[in-house]
């Protein structure tokens, strides 16, 4: 069980002016998908965990986001998980820059780590509204990016994503959102590509 106290300074974390995506409300609907599949994970304790921390430190100009919320997660977890349970929480972390489940994982917990990873990208096969307004949340947090450059750069993103043999890693969320992630990327890249 996470501390009351810890989730509320998790809430003023995720609630820093400069989030428009990587916000509370971020949470709350991985949250929903994770309540709804979390029959299917092995180890749901550290799970649960790095879906409150993934995003902790969130900053669109860092490189290591995703390595400072893992270390975060380490020191704030002693006490309240196993040591390796606390472990595992930093690795799903780490997991989410690449998008890809580590090496040398057991399969459980490569089984874990790939239902998280495509809990994290469920936006992408979000109903279009929903997916409409992600992309524009995303443009605020890189507001300081001009305009052609985060064309350039997030088009290139999201071809990476529809270049994949298959968007999600796991059976459940292909079925669940397989399909509408790839309408919603392809519209996405031609509005990018779409002359100014």
């Amino acid at each position: 069980m996470i501390p009351a106290g810890r989730i509320d300074l998790l809430k003023a974390r995720y609630g820093e002016p400069a989030r428009h995506y990587h916000s509370w409300d971020h949470i709350e609907a991985l949250l929903r998908h994770y309540r709804r599949w979390e029959v299917h994970f092995h180890r749901p304790e550290p799970v649960l965990w790095a879906l409150y921390w993934h995003d902790a430190i969130y900053d669109p100009q860092a490189k290591d986001n995703e390595e400072q919320s893992a270390v975060l997660l380490e020191r704030e977890a002693q006490g309240h998980l196993p040591a390796d349970d606390i472990a595992f929480a930093a690795t799903i972390i780490r997991a989410t820059a690449a998008h890809k489940v580590p090496d040398g994982l057991g399969p459980g917990d490569a089984a874990d780590t790939a239902l998280f990873l495509d809990l994290d990208l469920s936006i992408l096969g979000a109903p279009t509204h929903v997916y409409d307004r992600y992309e524009t949340d995303i443009r605020a947090e890189y507001a300081f990016v001009p305009k052609a450059a985060f064309r350039a750069g997030r088009g290139a993103i999201l071809k990476g994503f529809l270049a994949r043999e298959r968007l999600y890693l796991t059976d459940f969320a292909h079925a669940e959102w397989g399909l509408r992630a790839r309408e919603n990327l392809k519209r996405a890249i031609a509005a990018l590509e779409a002359p100014a």
